[in-house]
């Protein structure tokens, strides 16, 4: 399998779908293994659609329901998408001339930030316009030959994208632009996983999640819950942080919250089973992500305001008969979360394989190795 720079999908349940061969490998999977999106309101999940009636995975929300992604083409290759409000009408945001892209962030205007084959096989950052319009090359910070990749992560209300980029010495570096993706800085050797309206870029820096100043200037390390590791996926406007962090011991794995400006992590907990990870987060502290179950099973969760109270995503929604909503993406201002679901069918299979928790020990990250 080839493994693409600044992939924005973190579960463990991808992981065992490609292994064992479900979703990509079958036709019968390739119906079911879809995204959703769930209105907290009317308590509804509404398939988003596809491409060509097969996968479809969804990264970004903006608060007029609009959800970016990426979907199989009839072709069997993967575009970028962006659908109209409330998640209607899938549309394909097409490449940089390659055969390949894929869609990570959205902003309240439409601008799409992903990344996307080139002409020349080199896999770069993009950023549009207003509404999906326009897929315009961000380039990278200098990769030449083979190593010439970027790879974009979010963007915020001004256009600003961070994401990752190979640079003229041949290293991995995260980057941020300015206003409308113009002009890629070197951020150094961090990640760069999201990105707020103040400017305020997280990620990870060596082995811990990180959170820089405004405009990306400055950077501080967050810590752990007590392990070695951590890593920053998500921020909202007053600067909270979630991620994933080991606990002490480094054999288990948890999701996390910080309080404004990324002070004080605080342990999300599970769904009754031993890990979690968080990956989004609204303005008043909404927390969506991935946790294991009691009996082993990977189920999207959501929090109360504050990161108050996990719950499992599956609980209040009418969620169609034989789903299962595994890892929830994203979240927005209104209400709406954006989740993969999988037939329990599929997931009972990985389950008895082994592999429903494979992501916890392959730590199948943003910033993993270029194609």
């Amino acid at each position: 399998m080839k493994i693409t720079p600044g992939l924005k999908v973190h579960g463990f349940i991808l992981a065992a779908v490609f292994l064992t061969g479900f979703g990509f490998g079958t036709s019968a999977s390739a119906q079911y293994y879809r995204s959703y999106l769930i209105d907290l309101n009317s308590k509804t999940a509404t398939d988003i659609g596809s491409l060509s009636g097969g996968l479809t995975e969804a990264h970004g929300i903006n608060d007029a329901g609009q959800v970016v992604g990426w979907s199989r083409t009839a072709e069997g290759s993967h575009h970028a998408f962006i659908t109209g409000p409330n998640g209607v009408g899938l549309r394909d945001l097409g490449t940089l001339r390659g055969p390949l892209s894929q869609a990570h962030g959205i902003n309240d205007a439409g601008q799409v930030a992903g990344y996307s084959l080139t002409t020349g096989g080199d896999y770069h950052a993009f950023i549009t316009g207003p509404n999906g319009m326009g897929m315009r090359d961000l380039g990278t910070l200098g990769g030449t030959g083979s190593i010439d990749t970027s790879s974009a992560n979010g963007l915020n209300a001004a256009g600003q994208v961070v994401g990752y980029s190979w640079t003229t010495g041949g290293a991995y570096h995260a980057f941020i632009t300015g206003a409308n993706g113009m002009g890629m800085r070197d951020l150094g050797a961090v990640g760069a996983n999201d990105i707020n309206n103040a400017g305020q870029v997280v990620g990870q820096s060596g082995s811990h999640a990180s959170l820089t100043g405004p405009n990306g200037m400055g950077m501080r390390d967050l810590g752990t819950l007590g392990g070695a590791f951590s890593q920053a996926l998500g921020i909202n406007d007053t600067g909270q942080v979630v991620g994933e962090s080991y606990l002490a011991g480094d054999t288990l794995s948890h999701a996390f919250i910080t309080g404004p400006d990324g002070m004080g992590m605080k342990d999300l907990g599970t769904l009754g089973g031993f890990n979690s990870e968080a990956f989004g987060i609204n303005n008043v502290g909404q927390v969506v992500g991935l946790a294991e179950t009691a009996e082993g099973v990977a189920h999207a969760f959501i929090t109360g305001p504050g990161g108050r109270g996990m719950m499992d995503l599956n609980s209040p929604v009418d969620v169609p008969g034989g789903v299962i909503l595994a890892q929830a993406t994203d979240i927005n201002d209104a209400g709406q979360v954006i989740a993969l679901a999988i037939p329990e069918p599929e997931i009972s299979a990985l389950f008895l394989a082994g592999l429903v928790l494979i992501g916890f020990t392959s730590r199948r990250k943003k910033m993993s190795v270029r194609p």
